[in-house]
Parts: C-alpha cells; sequence; structure tokens
C-alpha cells in the first residue's frame, strides 16, 4: 500500500491559504496605521506568488544560501520581502497612502477568497477520507 503525498493531493491550495493568511496580516496592519503620518500601505503581491509557484512546482519557501540565516519553518509565502507599496488614489499631506475604504474591501475579499480556499481543501479530505474507506 501506497503512501499519500498531501502535496500532490491537495495542490496549490494549502500555500494559497498561507498567502491569504498573511495577507490578512498585511492589510490589518494597513488599517492600523491608517492615521500614522508618512505610512505607505503595503500589499502582497498574491497572484504573481501564486503563478511563480504553480508554474514552477515548487513549494512557497524561500530560498536561503546557508540554514542559519533565516528561520523559514513557519513558512515564508508573503515574507516582508514579497510586499509590495500600494499607489494611493488620493494621497494624503501626511504621506499616508492607506486608503481605509479600498483596505477594508481587499480585506472583505481576501477572507471571501481564504473561505474559498478552505472549503475547496476540506473538499478534497473529505474526498480522500472517502477513498480511504472505499466509498
Amino acid at each position: 500500500m501506497g503512501s499519500i503525498n498531501f502535496s500532490n493531493a491537495l495542490g496549490i491550495h494549502d500555500d494559497a491559504m498561507q498567502l491569504r493568511s498573511r495577507r490578512a496580516e498585511v492589510l490589518a496592519n494597513n488599517l492600523a496605521n491608517a492615521d500614522t503620518p508618512g505610512f505607505k500601505a503595503r500589499d502582497v503581491d498574491f497572484k504573481a506568488i501564486l503563478a511563480n509557484a504553480s508554474s514552477a512546482g515548487k513549494s512557497l519557501d524561500m530560498a536561503t544560501t546557508h540554514n542559519g540565516h533565516f528561520d523559514l519553518s513557519s513558512g515564508s509565502a508573503g515574507a516582508s520581502n514579497d510586499l509590495m507599496y500600494r499607489n494611493s488614489l488620493q494621497p494624503s499631506i501626511d504621506g499616508n497612502t492607506v486608503d481605509a475604504q479600498t483596505e477594508q474591501a481587499e480585506f472583505a475579499r481576501n477572507s471571501l477568497d481564504y473561505n474559498a480556499s478552505f472549503e475547496f481543501l476540506s473538499g478534497r479530505f473529505k474526498g480522500m477520507r472517502n477513498a480511504i474507506r472505499g466509498e
């Protein structure tokens, strides 16, 4: 009896959930700093990261030159070097580029996408469970 390879069984949806979780943190940070002078809104370039991961067929772990440089075991998807600055439609006088309405809309959209990925993974696990049981 062969073992189950979860990476192949789940596809990129596990990585997508990790990225969406990281993006939620970034968007929440933007909202928390909406009144901080000079704060620049940031975002995770989800589409580019996911496209690179799916086309390369690799995990989303960051490459390092030495194992002791960084602790990346918790998942590096959306690490700080993967963040991009968001262009503000109406920059404020104090240099803050956070638009609260944009951030809230993106946060809600990201939450829906996270839930969709979760439901998809749940269906995959149910399918694997049924296959193991022979149903």
